[in-house]
């Protein structure tokens, strides 16, 4: 799918001249791939800088590789997973190799098959694994040069193969050209080619164009300022008009800048050669995926022919090699296209519509229609709607917005163009575009008066404040949404004020929190509908959240149960788990969480992966599962970070925070705080109490009562203290009594009393029985708290308090046991403060504390990934399903494997089982 044609070897060698350092970086990254380390490098610059060369010698010296090329055209930004196509398409027979849904997505993004919908990180994950496929054959290079041109499906999925290499023999290069708009590559390392230095810029331009006089040389060194590709078609082309006599140009005040001034060059050749050999350029630029055999077809039409094609190859501009026709740099297609007057260009795509009448081209015949036509036009806006439906079944999430779009322009009904302008901002949003989706919903709501259209817009708009102002924006603008249609379509209105609790929960904006309950109250729904079970469910969040426990454990366990049955939506689940967190049913959340993390990867929806693993990260934290927290954690802050998703990640972060806490390490926890708390303070009430909660029980842990006072007082008394932060009470009530002033936390007590009696859940009782125990210094307490089944970190916190107190009361032997119950409790959790304390309170007693390594701590050796991987391995999953579980190659999935064998002291995947670990 080259279309920049193969630089001859003088060539190539000029554009490299003064690149050694730059050379050598990528046949590292060459060496590293065939050696079984993949690479992933960016090569970046502005136009001219020699990218293209530096693939082109990547390709020159991929001795044993397999090599796949690609490139990026501007005009063609809106085909979705057309360059991906055209790239894999040596090896769609390979598909039947790659897990069903991955084979599936494939098929539908490449118009192969209409059977499924998609989202775009399926097609990632399968573009992963058919690119893993290949490299287990042969070492795989995979260049794409001007990557920031490809149309957005084909770049999302192959920069997310490319971040998820890690064991194979795959080298992957992108060059990057500057543009107004920025190309962002995270978590790919970049090599950026700046201007040659003055010396090597002399030598190249007095050997490819010698005898330029002295002035005339200095203005090219000048202009050109390091740019190899400048100094060679401006060296030339002066000397071409030094040699001829032609007058030099007019003085200009500064230079023009690098490109325009290249382009100007390829544009004075271009306009020089003759009309019919122009038309057929403008007919080759004007459409990447045509065949020579389209071309022609189409040139004929606008009056040319073969035969036109000779005085450009003369010239140098272009190359036909085995019936294809190339340009020699991306530019000259530019400068070709450009060149061309606006009616030419009409001319020419009318002439393409034409020509493209079977139905796997009915995309671009859309798209040249589009482009060929001026003035509104119900017909050509209803095809480019056709074709952003089939894009929507590929995942082409930015593709669908641009015909939307274009489509909505074109649209001749002010309704029509309405609503398609609001689906072009939703799918802009679901791309990852929210400047640019905010800025169509916003244009929504001046195109109509359509309650449902604005809603929808409202809505969108809410959703992308969320990020970028605050969950209480969000909260706000989905309360404005819903109003409008509660009447007519109440369904569609729990949505919105579903959007609105959870945005003013996190917000811990009660007042909007009250009005969405009562909104939802109102909603005519049907009784016995998940509509209105999840209403109730929210109804009680308000509730709750507002102190008022009465009546609301029912709905809420409801809600509970219908997310862990089968064919919920994904919100519906996120609130059945917080609902779980509300009544401290951490096991019955861990099962909603796991159900739902095991459908959104199987359909590919990753972008639900964090907020499910925060559920489940904080399931499994207060239910004491710390390496499962960790686990969970680790993998939801690397897919948040690498989507964009900051005040995702500052919560996820913020979770972080309470788990160093209670493992004891205080500089990490720290850390971590001073990144989360920027980001969330005055906008994430719970995400700011959670970081609060953390600082606090480190204090509480390390015998700093008052301070640890001071930060668990601000959190039972904030805007969330009803929420699942209220079990941060029994830690304030500890501070308290350590610090003397017990009498401070009557009320926070109080409350938390009478969440417990109410929730009825074993932990809530135990931690409330816990509580009455320290303030009242009671035996039976404890020993009730001690009989309810509870996590691991507050079993062992009770021990510990009881230990305590049963060697203040002398009665050592029992103390004793109590004590080494705690530590042996701690020592499994790794909560290595609190471990220290239960130690010391020993110590005090006479003992000498030595412990068994606890039966799990080989996985403490391992890293989150290595976790996972050994946890699916022990289940019976083989590399290939694991890899699609967790969007990695098999290849990775060994690599894991092997490096967590030694760890866990086993040697055959046979083994893992036998540890219980699955």
């Amino acid at each position: 799918m080259w279309s920049g044609g193969a630089r001859p070897a003088t060539r190539l060698d000029a554009m490299l001249v003064g690149r050694d350092a730059e050379r050598d970086h990528v046949e590292r990254s060459l060496g590293q791939a065939s050696s079984g380390r993949s690479a992933a490098l960016v090569v970046r610059g502005e136009a001219g800088m020699g990218k293209s060369a530096l693939l082109d010698h990547a390709v020159a010296t991929a001795h044993g590789m397999r090599v796949l090329r690609g490139v990026g055209i501007e005009s063609e930004a809106e085909l979705a997973f057309g360059a991906l196509h055209l790239l894999l398409y040596p090896y769609l027979d390979r598909l039947d190799l790659l897990p069903g849904p991955q084979a599936a997505a494939l098929r539908g993004a490449f118009g192969l098959s209409s059977d499924t919908a998609t989202t775009p990180f399926l097609i990632g994950a399968a573009t992963l694994t058919l690119l893993a496929e290949l490299a287990a054959e042969q070492p795989l290079l995979c260049v794409v040069d001007d990557a920031q041109w490809l149309d957005r499906g084909s770049s999302d999925a192959l920069l997310f193969a490319a971040r998820r290499f890690q064991a194979d023999p795959v080298a992957m290069l992108f060059a990057v050209r500057d543009t107004a708009v920025p190309f962002h590559t995270p978590g790919i390392e970049e090599l950026r080619l700046p201007g040659l230095a003055p010396g090597a810029a002399a030598r190249l331009l007095d050997h490819h164009s010698p005898g330029l006089t002295a002035p005339m040389r200095a203005r090219v060194l000048e202009e050109a300022d390091g740019n190899p590709l400048a100094l060679l078609e401006l060296g030339a082309a002066r000397l071409a008009a030094q040699r001829e006599g032609r007058a030099e140009p007019a003085h200009q005040v500064g230079p023009l800048p690098v490109t325009r001034r290249v382009q100007e060059t390829f544009r004075e050749q271009i306009v020089g050669l003759p009309e019919a050999c122009q038309a057929i350029l403008l007919v080759a630029a004007a459409d990447r995926f045509a065949g020579m055999d389209t071309v022609l077809r189409v040139a004929r039409a606008v009056g040319a022919d073969t035969s036109d094609l000779d005085a450009a190859e003369r010239a140098g501009l272009i190359s036909v090699t085995d019936g294809e026709l190339t340009f020699r740099h991306p530019l000259v297609r530019a400068a070709a296209y450009q060149c061309a007057t606006h009616y030419q260009r009409i001319a020419v795509h009318r002439a393409f519509a034409e020509a493209l009448v079977t139905p796997d081209v009915l995309d671009r015949r859309a798209w040249h229609l589009a482009t060929a036509t001026t003035e509104p036009d119900e017909a050509v806006a209803a095809e480019l709607e056709r074709t952003a439906l089939r894009a929507e079944r590929r995942g082409g999430a930015m593709a669908v917005s641009a015909a939307y779009d274009r489509a909505g322009r074109l649209s001749v009904d002010p309704e029509l163009k309405a609503r398609r302008i609001a689906k072009a901002a939703l799918a802009a949003y679901d791309a990852g575009k929210p400047d640019r989706a905010a800025r169509l919903a916003v244009e929504v709501t001046s195109l109509t008066s359509d309650p449902r259209t604005i809603a929808d817009a409202t809505l969108l708009r809410g959703q992308i404040e969320y990020e970028r102002t605050s969950p209480e924006a969000d909260a706000t603008l989905a309360c404005e949404a819903a109003r409008l249609i509660m009447d007519s379509d109440p369904e569609r209105a729990v949505v919105m004020l579903t959007e609105m609790m959870c945005a003013g929960r996190d917000a811990g904006a009660l007042p909007l929190i009250a009005e969405g309950a009562r909104l939802l109250a109102e909603l005519r729904l049907p009784r016995s509908s998940r509509p209105r079970a999840s209403a109730d469910a929210q109804i009680c969040w308000g509730h709750l959240l507002s102190g008022r426990p009465e009546h609301a454990a029912g709905p809420l366990r409801a809600m509970v149960e219908i997310g862990r049955g089968p064919d919920e939506d994904v919100m519906h689940r996120i609130v059945a788990g917080f609902s779980g967190l509300m009544l401290a049913e951490d096991q019955a959340t861990v099962a909603v969480m796991e159900m739902l993390l095991a459908e959104v990867r199987a359909s590919g929806a990753l972008t639900w992966i964090p907020y499910a693993q925060e559920v489940l990260a904080l399931a499994q934290s207060l239910g004491g599962d710390f390496l499962a927290a960790q686990t969970s954690l680790a993998e939801a802050l690397a897919l948040s970070t690498e989507f964009g998703m900051d005040m995702e990640v500052a919560v996820l972060r913020a979770i972080s925070v309470w788990l160093t806490a209670v493992t004891g390490d205080e500089p990490r926890c720290r850390t971590l705080a001073a990144e989360a708390r920027p980001v969330l303070d005055g906008r994430h009430a719970v995400g700011i109490a959670l970081t609060s909660w953390g600082l606090g029980l480190l204090d509480l842990a390390a015998g700093r009562y008052g301070a640890a006072f001071d930060a668990l007082h601000a959190v039972c008394t904030g805007p969330a203290r009803y929420d699942f932060l209220v079990r941060a009470v029994p830690d304030l009530v500890e501070a308290a009594v350590r610090d003397g002033r017990p009498g401070l936390v009557a009320d926070q007590l109080t409350a938390f009393e009478r969440w417990a009696a109410h929730v009825d859940s074993p932990v809530a009782t135990a931690l409330a029985h816990r509580c009455r125990a320290m303030i009242e210094d009671s035996e039976e307490h404890y020993r009730t708290a001690l009989d309810l089944p509870t996590g691991r970190f507050d079993q062992a916190r009770t021990r510990l308090l009881y230990g305590e107190w049963l060697r203040r009361k002398r009665r050592r032997g029992e103390a004793r046991a109590e004590l080494a119950a705690a530590l042996a409790g701690f020592t499994r959790l790794g909560a290595s403060t609190w471990e220290a304390r239960a130690t010391s309170e020993l110590t005090a007693l006479g003992e000498r504390p030595s412990l068994e390594p606890a039966a799990d701590d080989a996985l403490k050796n391992l890293t989150p990934q290595e976790v996972q991987v050994v946890r699916l391995a022990a289940a019976g999953l083989s590399n290939k399903e694991i890899g699609a579980q967790l969007f990695l190659s098999p290849r990775t999935i060994g690599h894991h494997l092997y490096r967590a064998y030694p760890k866990l002291g086993v040697t055959r995947r046979i083994e893992l089982a036998q540890l219980g670990l699955g």
